[in-house]
């Protein structure tokens, strides 16, 4: 527990990283002011979890009304107001994950999230870059921008030519970057490949935009086939100077397949009724992204931890 009666009363962050966090939030309300996207607030509990298996939510207690969750991302009931009508939006918001504290993470961080009707996730990436070039222009005035194929990256990056490779051979490759064998799957060992070897690898300095992702980690992006008939989920990941920025998808629309997804990938936690309503009265075909805004600060200020860009981190909450 820590001393309250030390130094954990003190912020993690001084008041020029206090001034840099509000310079940012007005830039980011600018950007999208600027290009007509309206900003709009979602409760930050929910009846229903989320149903990504590698994303462990916060559950509170409430006397009245039963449990709720606080949200990891503002996504599901984004979505709800996209069926409802409501056009291109944003929010800038609070999330928390449940065992995510270190460097690079807070259980409790703040998460941009964007939606544009009407557009792809190629046209998604665009608008991407161009905030990121807003944001970071201070400490990198010139910022060169790669995007790469999840296939070609890793190819590239580990010599693996993952669309034909198979399990034991991705295995394989997972063991020798982890250094130990670990109970895990074919997605799961490709994490590890992703993480180990792909992304210390990438260029320094550079936005690097992965798309094309395994269809198995579709998650709420649609599913096609690229130029080589291999099933890919249209999303993709931003990294920059080895770190995950941004997640980004072509929206999955259809109610039905949504609910055959959380049913196959959900590890068996309930699936968001009021989502999949909404989603049955009809969603327009639309791009969204999340982003985490913590980290970005992180490189716009140079930072090397999170704790220096917050004013209170989770040991001084």
């Amino acid at each position: 527990m820590p001393d309250r009666s030390g130094q954990h009363w003190q912020p993690s962050c001084d008041r020029a990283l206090l001034r840099a966090r509000s310079a940012f939030y007005r830039s980011i309300r600018d950007f999208f002011a600027a290009r007509d996207v309206l900003e709009v607030d979602t409760p930050v509990l929910s009846t229903y979890p989320v149903n990504d298996p590698n994303i462990q939510p916060m559950q509170t207690t409430l006397q009245t009304t039963g449990g709720r969750w606080l949200q990891t991302s503002p996504e599901y009931p984004m979505k709800r107001l996209l069926c409802a009508g409501s056009g291109d939006i944003w929010q800038l918001c609070k999330v928390f994950r449940a065992g995510e504290a270190g460097r690079k993470h807070n259980p409790e961080f703040s998460m941009l999230e964007w939606y544009r009707v009407g557009w792809n996730h190629h046209q998604l990436m665009d608008e991407v870059a161009a905030l990121m070039r807003l944001l970071l222009a201070e400490r990198f005035p010139q910022l060169p921008e790669l995007r790469i194929s999840y296939g070609q990256a890793m190819l590239d990056f580990a010599g693996l030519a993952v669309h034909q490779a198979s399990d034991e051979e991705v295995a394989e490759i997972g063991r020798d970057c982890a250094g130990q064998d670990l109970a895990l799957g074919r997605d799961g060992w490709l994490d590890v490949i992703m993480s180990h070897r792909v992304e210390p690898a990438l260029p320094a300095d550079t936005l690097v935009f992965v798309d094309d992702f395994p269809a198995s980690q579709a998650a709420l992006a649609r599913v096609t086939t690229d130029d080589n008939g291999v099933a890919v989920a249209q999303r993709f990941e931003l990294f920059f100077n080895g770190a995950e920025l941004a997640n980004g998808y072509h929206e999955l629309t259809d109610a039905v397949e949504q609910a055959q997804r959380f049913e196959q990938y959900g590890g068996g936690r309930e699936a968001d009724q009021n989502l999949l309503a909404a989603l049955a009265s009809g969603m327009p075909d639309c791009a969204g992204v999340a982003m985490g805004v913590d980290r970005l600060l992180m490189h716009a200020q140079g930072k090397h931890s999170i704790s220096d860009v917050l004013a209170f981190d989770w040991e001084r909450a």
